[in-house]
């Protein structure tokens, strides 16, 4: 893994979802040490922190923690990937309705799960992987209550069978990037394929997961660029942009989430130097509305607020 590797060094940690029990082929170097891949999804970051506190008999700053438990020598069993259930809560708040059914093709990690679930919304997913979703759902189960998430196992280019019943509310979803990180042996499995191949797959999950949302509702993709064996970007950002807009859907927002960023002047020293790769720091937002964005949300209503980050962080570790 070789190639790889490579264009790995520089990236940061929120890229996707990777499998339960080591399914992740990717390596990643963090201020020149090698760090574990094959931990899982896990939305109690925060409780690790302060298992880590506990542990030393003193309180660390969320800076220390990411830079010295998170992504350095010491990590706390954090794998790369673990979507931010910040982002979660804030999408589902802005963009789907009270009660709304939110649809995710590649569906990794159990946080956006259970994140809508503790909002009140529905959730249908799709993984491959079985160990995955059996992990999902074990989490689910202690965390959720009564409105538990559904994950269904399965090839997403098949989504219209596996959730023939579905209008969603909202697409939110996080694929994988291309083939930064392989995630498995199995030939369905995206991030397995040539690009050109990966970019016909992901275009045809995006056309029919875009066929069964709703009228006048919103679509959300987190995603980041990715760079080629010779050190050059896929254009992953405007290929995803162009197969929404394909499906008829509407480019209306872009955001941007900044990752870990304390010690990336010393991971990209080496690729600057020798070819002038800057190093990222960020992750692409892009929101989508199918339809009329104001009858959109005036079905969502008022932005809600509140607090339930901490009680999703913790449930899981009482």
């Amino acid at each position: 893994m070789t190639k790889n590797f490579a264009r790995c060094f520089g990236q940061d940690i929120m890229r996707g979802e990777h499998t339960i029990g080591g399914g992740v082929k990717t390596k990643q170097h963090v201020d020149g040490v090698l760090m574990k891949s094959d931990s899982g999804n896990d939305p109690s970051y925060y409780f690790k922190k302060q298992q880590v506190e506990k542990k030393l008999g003193r309180s660390i700053t969320t800076e220390e923690f990411q830079l010295k438990y998170y992504e350095g020598p010491d990590t706390y069993e954090s794998g790369t990937s673990i979507f931010d259930p910040v982002l979660c809560e804030l999408a589902y708040r802005w963009f789907c309705p009270p009660g709304g059914l939110v649809l995710d093709p590649f569906a990794g990690g159990s946080v956006r799960g259970i994140v809508a679930a503790k909002l009140g919304r529905k959730y249908v997913g799709i993984d491959l992987s079985a160990r995955q979703i059996e992990a999902n759902m074990e989490q689910a189960a202690r965390i959720c209550g009564n409105n538990k998430p559904l994950w269904h196992i399965g090839d997403s280019r098949e989504i219209d069978a596996l959730c023939p019943d579905v209008q969603a509310d909202f697409i939110f979803s996080c694929p994988p990037y291309a083939d930064l990180e392989v995630y498995s042996d199995n030939p369905q499995d995206l991030s397995t394929m040539p690009y050109p191949v990966f970019l016909k797959a992901y275009q045809e999950i995006i056309k029919k997961s875009c066929a069964l949302l709703k009228e006048n509702r919103f679509a959300c993709f987190v995603i980041g660029e990715v760079r080629d064996s010779k050190g050059h970007y896929y254009q992953f950002v405007p290929d995803t942009i162009k197969s929404f807009t394909a499906c008829g859907l509407k480019y209306y927002n872009e955001a941007i989430l900044v990752t870990a960023v304390g010690s990336l002047p010393i991971r990209v020293g080496r690729q600057f130097e020798a070819g002038r790769k800057l190093g990222k720091t960020h992750q692409n937002v892009l929101v989508f509305i199918k339809g009329d964005a104001k009858k959109g949300t005036a079905d969502i209503g008022p932005v809600e607020f509140g607090d339930i980050s901490s009680e999703v962080l913790n449930a899981e570790n009482p």
